[in-house]
């Protein structure tokens, strides 16, 4: 007999031990409403997820038998000069278009904020942009910045500027891809600054005009400083979705490759980290090496993931531990 057995209360009464199985019998139905999302992570989240690491030690083309090779498909990554490339890619266009999108997104979402009349129809009308198909985009894109008859070149010669290579130089092709994220992603992150700033108490924005702050002055003195957390949850997430870049890619460059329509364009610059993966998977059947080439991008997109969060908020938490 147990010693919570020969405990008695204070009246006198023998506390009754409670079965372990009466939570579960008693909470089924709630069990039961939240086993499908979890039956539907198992099957298509976790276990391929677990499955691709697996396949990442072997060489199998989808057909017939896997073939055991240990960490040949790393050995060959680390070594592979069109990957690296891949990597090179995908962080110029990740430094042309975040930077630019989040200095663009704080500037509308001031705006906003301050704006009086119509704040509703402008908010809907920025973040349309990030609800439209991206494939859709890209095609529209494709004709904007198109070399012979895009709107892009007939723009710069009205204006007496020779028009500019979009899609056949590898530098273009980044840069197209990184206006494309940029048109697309800046609504959304506005509207989430737009939720940072109203956040922001009244009172204030009233003590530093008293003291003789302007608009200039309060937005730079106390919106930045007061915005920093919003500042580094768009930073974070502008990284991971910059990092696994590829629809854009692959639309935008689909037309001008001659070989592969997922080479990555003109000196394969449009060649991101996600699109190489996916050219190594489907265009070749090398599946053991494309689930290496997916964990390589997720090392990567987790190791500076976390260097963008302590670039930003790691000189706060050293500030307040000293």
């Amino acid at each position: 007999m147990t010693s919570a057995t020969r405990v008695m209360t204070a009246s006198g009464v023998r506390p009754s031990a409670r079965p372990r199985g009466r939570g579960l019998i008693r909470h089924w139905p709630m069990y039961v409403a939240i086993a499908p999302f979890f039956l539907l992570f198992l099957g298509f989240g976790l276990f391929p997820t677990a499955y691709s690491l697996v396949l990442s030690f072997q060489d199998w083309n989808g057909l017939g038998t896997a073939e055991w090779t240990g960490i040949d498909n790393y050995t060959r990554l680390f070594t592979d000069g069109t990957f690296w490339l891949s990597v090179r890619n995908t962080f110029i266009i990740f430094a042309l278009s975040t930077f630019p999108m989040l200095a663009i997104a704080i500037a509308v979402a001031a705006l906003l904020n301050n704006a009086v009349r119509f704040s509703t129809a402008f908010r809907i009308a920025y973040f349309v942009p990030n609800i439209t198909s991206v494939v859709a985009m890209a095609v529209l894109f494709g004709s904007i910045f198109g070399e012979n008859f895009g709107l892009a070149n007939a723009a710069l010669n009205s204006l007496g500027l020779p028009g500019v290579q979009w899609l056949s130089t590898p530098f273009g092709i980044q840069l197209t891809i990184s206006i494309l994220i940029t048109y697309q992603w800046t609504g959304y992150n506005a509207i989430i600054f737009l939720a940072g700033m109203q956040s922001i108490g009244g009172e204030v924005y009233e003590a530093a005009k008293l003291d003789g702050a302007g608009p200039i002055r309060s937005f730079f003195s106390i919106t930045l400083p007061l915005l920093r957390p919003t500042i580094i949850f768009v930073l974070v997430v502008s990284t991971v979705t910059g990092m696994q870049s590829f629809t854009e890619a692959q639309v935008l460059t689909a037309s001008s490759s001659t070989t592969n329509p997922n080479s990555g364009g003109a000196g394969q610059g449009g060649l991101t980290m996600v699109l190489y993966f996916y050219q190594q998977a489907f265009s070749y059947n090398r599946f053991g090496y494309g689930a290496a080439i997916a964990w390589g991008v997720f090392l990567i997109v987790v190791i500076f993931t976390i260097i963008s969060w302590r670039f930003t908020a790691g000189k706060k938490e050293d500030k307040a531990r000293a």
